[in-house]
């Protein structure tokens, strides 16, 4: 019988920096579901990967002295480092860098412009580089900044193609109407539809020519695809996907059963992709799926906060498992997370070290000490049996449930309810009494064995949330089946078989220990203070007013003879031109500064120096005895004044 496939995603990771926790999130989220699916027998392909096109890591490389590729190939091998290191199961690793990936797009671009999807014209309006997004003035928030990541945006014009959003919009809304489960969860669906498909689609912005860190368009090479299109075909470019064929893989897969995303790139997954596929005729995945933000505390993580946690550093100290089972059962289903160490620590003492781990370290160790390691018979029947077997079976199906809705922390819950039924039958039974009387031994031997087959059916249920657990756990209680047929019943262990060693599982944390050890660490990691000059005394705004600071265009630039400091600047202000020394010339050589807009005040009295008239001052930065003359960020005209 042919396996039911199972096609899922995550975005692909930005490789503008490393990621922190909060983006790492998404991927333990997704192996979780993956594993899941697999565990219950279907077949599953797990796709992940690297989004590497646009400005913001064009500028970050010029930053660094380096080519956009060679920052490109080092974020993303820390990417896959991560992944590896948080035992990611993925089957296709993706990067839009790619060969196949850039040369499918080309031809997805060229095929919508072929068709009149795509046209020609020119862009005004406002971007954001850290978010890769167009905005019109009305979007934005508090009339200059991003709505989605609160920084300011620049205005930019541009020679552009435009994608025609609107042509869709009618057939994008039916769709969704008629596919409640389309959008998840629900509060996600109402906002795409109410907030920015139903006020009606502007056409969307498709290329750039201001950058070049980019897809060529193949048929205009001075414009790159925009991130948007370049990054979404993805998902099926993984696949082998082409426009003029398809691959085995493609047919095989797609359409994608869940898109797992952030909620913040929700616009791009259900309302540009869908109707791009739309437009090239192909299905549309069944499902995606927003998931919330977990956050530091109460705020979101951002490294200018200092409030940044990385995966690394919380497994390097904590293990690959109890990040895993954090992450996953301290993120609601529809609203934000949190983390902070002392949350962590908390709950890593009282659910895997008290909990989870006490109950398979105790357990083996009576094993161990009453019968020399060897499971009993479970045959002598007795109150609290059946509630223990009740209570492991029905949580069985109870996980697949929550499982097929993705609430992956109320999964993990039922299984818990597990584990806590198994520490409460340790009481109720009292194993070290009975083992004090030969004639209740037989009775000890099946509350023994009771345990360990409980213990057995969490390892197996546990395979998709922490794997490295769940196999020291069976190897531990000699377990060698924990397939998901093996847990529809109770009674699998076979007696005679030898437990392991009673390890313990998780050591209970020092908390106020670690917190000095992890802020000692912290501290030692820090980047240095910086000192800056101390600020001089407020005055008043009528004094600000006083000065006039302007914008000259430096048209010459020369040494002026017999001083070793002094430049003479020739600027062009306006119509007219003054001319200005400066003592920078230990800073900057003369042609460097040539046609750069640099920034004056225009009222300071005439002066002589070395016999020439300086009329005005350039402003420069100064910062441990180096100096940078003020330019602007762009071409303005000379004589604007500064305000």
């Amino acid at each position: 019988m042919e396996k039911e496939k199972f096609y899922l995603t995550t975005a692909i990771a930005y490789t503008s920096k490393t990621p922190h926790i909060g983006n790492t999130y998404e991927l333990v989220l997704s192996d979780a579901i993956a594993r899941y699916n697999r565990y219950i027998g279907k077949d599953v392909y797990f796709l992940t990967g690297t989004d590497e096109h646009g400005q913001k890591i064009q500028e970050i490389a010029e930053e660094q002295g380096i080519t956009p590729q060679q920052h490109v190939d080092k974020i993303a091998g820390e990417i896959r480092d991560i992944a590896d290191m948080l035992k990611i199961s993925y089957d296709g690793f993706i990067r839009t860098t790619d060969e196949h990936h850039v040369k499918t797009v080309q031809k997805i671009f060229k095929r919508l412009y072929d068709q009149g999807d795509i046209y020609k014209s020119e862009y005004e309006g406002w971007y954001c580089t850290p978010c890769e997004s167009f905005w019109t003035k009305t979007q934005l928030k508090d009339g200059c900044k991003c709505p989605d990541c609160g920084r300011e945006v620049q205005k930019t014009k541009e020679e552009a193609y435009f994608f025609k959003m609107s042509k869709y919009q009618k057939q994008l809304e039916k769709h969704i109407e008629e596919h409640p489960e389309f959008i998840q969860p629900e509060s996600r669906k109402n906002e795409m539809l109410n907030n920015f498909i139903k006020p009606g689609l502007q056409d969307l912005c498709v290329s750039r020519t201001s950058f070049n860190w980019g897809i060529p368009v193949e048929f205009d090479p001075k414009h790159v695809v925009y991130v948007w299109i370049d990054a979404l075909s993805n998902y099926i470019t993984a696949l082998g996907y082409g426009v003029d064929e398809k691959s085995e893989l493609y047919k095989k897969y797609w359409p994608a059963d869940v898109h797992i995303i952030g909620k913040d790139i929700l616009r791009f997954h259900t309302i540009y992709w869908p109707i791009m596929l739309m437009a090239l005729g192909e299905p549309l995945p069944k499902q995606v799926f927003g998931h919330p933000w977990m956050l530091f505390g109460e705020e979101k993580m951002s490294k200018s906060r200092g409030n940044v946690i990385y995966a690394q550093d919380l497994v390097r100290h904590f293990g690959v498992d109890a990040v895993r089972y954090y992450m996953l059962h301290e993120m609601p289903f529809a609203q934000d997370g949190t983390i902070t160490y002392e949350v962590f620590m908390s709950r890593y003492n009282s659910d895997l070290a008290n909990t989870l781990g006490n109950l398979v370290t105790r357990t083996v160790a009576m094993v161990n000490k009453y019968f020399g390691g060897e499971i009993q018979p479970g045959d002598v029947a007795g109150e609290f049996d059946d509630d223990l077997k009740n209570v492991a079976l029905s949580a069985v199906e109870a996980v697949r449930k929550k499982m097929s809705t993705f609430h992956v922390a109320d999964a993990l819950d039922e299984i818990w309810k597990i584990v806590n039924r198994a520490n409460k039958y340790i009481d109720e039974t009292t194993p070290w009494i009975l083992a004090k009387d030969e004639a209740t031994k037989p009775r000890l031997g099946t509350v023994l064995y009771n345990l360990i087959e409980t213990i057995r059916i969490i390892s197996s249920l546990l395979t998709s949330y922490m794997p490295d657990t769940a196999e020291k756990i069976a190897s531990t209680i000699g377990a060698s089946d924990l397939s998901y047929e093996s847990v529809k019943e109770f009674g699998m262990t076979k007696a005679g078989e030898k437990v392991g060693n009673a390890d313990v599982m998780f050591a209970r944390i020092d908390t106020d220990k670690k917190l000095e050890e992890l802020a000692a660490e912290m501290e030692a990691n820090a980047e240095p203070e910086i000192e800056i000059a101390p600020y001089k005394d407020h005055i008043e705004f009528d004094e600000w007013e006083k000065l006039d600071i302007r914008v000259g265009k430096v048209l010459e630039c020369e040494p002026v003879k017999k001083s070793k400091k002094l430049l003479r600047f020739t600027l062009e202000v306006g119509s007219e031109t003054r001319q200005i020394l400066s003592g920078i010339s230990q800073f900057h050589k003369p042609e460097e500064l040539i046609g750069k807009n640099v920034v004056f005040i225009a009222n300071l009295k005439p002066r002589k120096m070395m016999g020439l008239e300086s009329h005005g001052m350039i402003l420069s930065a100064e910062y441990q005895d180096k100096l940078t003359v003020l330019t602007t960020l762009n071409d303005v005209q000379s004589g604007a004044e500064i305000v």
